[in-house]
């Protein structure tokens, strides 16, 4: 069975890779295997061995023996009842991640409604090359802690396209926009969509992921720009493009969206609510607002705009309507592809084979990093929160996000701000593994650097390490109990 479930996802992944070549949309092989994989496990159910509670992570006791469905009266947990429960689960968890991921891609498409990103471009008044290489590399490392690294690196280049003229040199722009934003989106739980998983699934905290995070991640920006500073590249100064105007409620928009989204992690600090709850609230009132003041600045000029006057056509429907749908359904095949894989077992059994094999935990990690520059980041974190049953916030996850967050900007096809920014200055993948790749490297392992010398020096971390065995017990205790009562109560509905 799991050859097969391998054989499969390899397949997957590999149409997912060549969707160039193959003219076929990633989300479409990714959807495939995603329903292969948990076909596949549904009719060979019942010669499955080894399950994985869903709930605690660990092997279900006896799976082996139990029957497929419930035909004898003296069982009332069967396989079909762990598939049907597993399954719910990981969709119920996937689902959250995907309405977080729509709420913040609506609120950001508002934002650019009321062309709120263009005033950004009103507040950078030098001139000179070195200057701002500076002030885009931080605005997009800070901005894409808020907003994603993806919709950072998209801003932050259709700015440069109004402010440098020259493409060679909006190119290595790019290259440093890509490393500043994938670092930038690594410190907190809504800078990445890795982040925002390990966030989601309680393996990190949004005060441990900053304190722990912030600090490697600028070390990562901050050397590629001291070499940067003296390339020639960055010699001079840009040419004097034409000034625009921005939109009157560009600025109130632009600062109220990021705050509705900073919201999000406050809330749920406050509540204990799962996040997706908290951005649907901050997209609630947020659209209140927008359409308020489009419908005022409607009634001020109603012949700029005279098509808004059907409700269907104002900002809420059209970031609505913007939504990448494409990029949620790729994400839904890849998350529940791997949650099929994990469910049989098969990722945590690797975990275990790499501990055996006596590879450290900081080293497997630093090469999931450089493998994230190959292989999208998402299934590594997915496959690696099945794969380490350490306790949240202890140093792995942060490690993890740290690594799966920032090394993809070693090639440019390693990393969506990289896929983009390719698309958009057309980067061929020489030209950024000759000219960037070094200094993202470089950033990589000094962050690392950083951050290894960070936690070494934490008291605290040896203090969980020791408590975390009599932990890991009552908490195993109790979900294996929890989980039980479900599958009894269900059953015998």
């Amino acid at each position: 069975m799991e050859i097969y479930l391998f054989i499969i996802f390899v397949v997957g992944y590999v149409a997912i890779t060549m969707e160039h070549s193959l003219k076929i949309d990633k989300l479409i092989p990714a959807l495939l295997m995603m329903v292969a994989c948990w076909t596949l496990i549904a009719i060979g159910l019942e010669h499955i061995p080894n399950w994985i509670d869903s709930h605690s992570g660990k092997m279900v006791d006896g799976f082996n023996s139990l029957p497929l469905k419930s035909e004898a009266v003296q069982h009332t947990i069967t396989k079909s009842t762990w598939l049907e429960n597993s399954l719910l689960h990981h969709f119920g968890k996937t689902a959250e991640i995907l309405i977080f991921l729509m709420g913040a891609m609506a609120i950001v498409e508002m934002i650019d409604y009321f062309e709120g990103f263009s005033s950004i471009k009103g507040m950078i008044k030098t001139r000179s090359k070195v200057a701002l290489l500076w002030i885009v590399s931080f605005l997009a490392f800070f901005l894409s802690a808020i907003i994603d690294n993806l919709t950072a690196t998209i801003v932050l280049i259709t700015i440069l396209r109004k402010i440098v003229s020259d493409q060679e040199d909006r190119m290595w722009y790019a290259g440093f926009i890509i490393i500043a934003a994938n670092a930038g989106g690594a410190w907190t739980p809504i800078g990445d969509v890795t982040t925002t998983m390990l966030w989601m699934a309680e393996k990190v905290t949004t005060e441990h992921l900053i304190i722990k995070l912030l600090l490697p991640s600028l070390v990562c920006i901050l050397l590629p720009l001291i070499v940067g500073t003296f390339l020639p590249a960055f010699k001079g100064e840009v040419a004097v493009i034409g000034e625009e105007k921005a939109n009157s409620n560009s600025k109130l928009m632009l600062f109220l969206g990021l705050a509705m989204i900073v919201f999000v992690p406050v809330f749920k600090t406050l509540t204990h609510l799962p996040p997706y709850l908290g951005m649907m609230l901050s997209l609630a009132l947020f659209a209140v607002v927008a359409e308020f003041v489009s419908n005022r600045s409607f009634s001020m000029d109603a012949s700029s705009r005279p098509e808004e006057t059907h409700g269907h056509s104002g900002p809420t429907m059209r970031a609505l309507g913007k939504i990448e749908m494409p990029s949620v359904l790729f994400f839904l095949g890849i998350l529940m592809t791997v949650a099929a894989m994990e469910s049989v077992g098969m990722i945590l059994n690797f975990g275990q084979d790499v501990k055996n094999a006596g590879i450290s935990e900081n080293l497997f990690v630093t090469m999931l990093g450089v493998a994230s520059a190959i292989i999208d980041n998402v299934p590594l974190v997915a496959a690696s929160i099945g794969m380490f049953q350490d306790l949240p916030d202890t140093q792995v996850w942060h490690f993890i996000a740290f690594a799966a967050g920032t090394g993809g900007s070693i090639l440019i096809i390693g990393s969506a701000a990289g896929v983009v920014a390719m698309g958009m200055e057309k980067i061929t993948f020489f030209w950024y593994m000759k000219k960037i790749s070094l200094l993202a490297a470089l950033g990589y392992f000094g962050g690392i650097g950083v951050f290894l010398l960070m936690t070494k020096q934490d008291p605290k971390t040896k203090e969980i390490k020791g408590d975390k065995k009599a932990i890991e017990i009552n908490h195993d205790k109790k979900t294996l109990n929890s989980s039980t009562a479900f599958c009894v109560q269900k059953n015998s509905n």
